[in-house]
């Protein structure tokens, strides 16, 4: 058994190419879905809970008061488009396209082909349920970075069975 199976911390998984966390700062692949938090253009103190369902491609797009996002209106609104490209980047294309089920084709996968292959569907927007779950994902996410570096386990993080040692 390696040391990190031993420790209390998850392996990281790098991301594909870097990127800046000021305009998308949590993006992930979570719960059948493409998710995440993205900042507002006009107003630092909003930011608005982006998702798109995989399969269907259906959308929604709040802000973290559940406002409905003004551009989200029958099309992918530029929050969502900025969660796709900072999603290639974290993930790379081809992860995202797998995970969203998406087919492009010419089978070569940028966030712009995927975008244009998810947006050719006209999906419908009834992802709002999951803006709730995301955005507390998104603070808990946040109120770790917050913590000083320890190598003691955080007891949150205690929640995987205790090994048993094989005789």
């Amino acid at each position: 058994m390696s040391d990190w199976e031993r420790s209390s911390t998850a392996r990281v998984v790098p991301p594909a190419r870097p990127r800046k966390l000021a305009k998308v700062p949590f993006v992930e692949l979570a719960d059948g879905r493409l998710q995440g938090v993205v900042s507002s253009g006009s107003d630092i103190e909003r930011v608005y809970v982006s998702s798109i369902a995989a399969g269907t491609y259906a959308f929604a797009c709040s802000t973290n008061n559940n406002r409905p996002c003004g551009g989200a209106r029958g099309s992918f609104c530029n929050h969502i488009r900025a969660l796709v490209t900072e999603a290639v980047l974290q993930y790379g294309a081809r992860r995202v396209a797998r995970s969203l089920k998406v087919e492009t084709a010419d089978g070569e996968a940028t966030a712009q082909t995927l975008t244009a292959a998810m947006t050719a569907t006209r999906p419908p927007l009834d992802e709002a349920k999951a803006a709730a779950a995301v955005f507390s994902r998104f603070l808990r996410h946040l109120a770790y970075l917050e913590l000083a570096p320890v190598t003691t386990p955080l007891p949150e993080m205690q929640w995987f069975p205790p090994s048993r040692a094989v005789a």
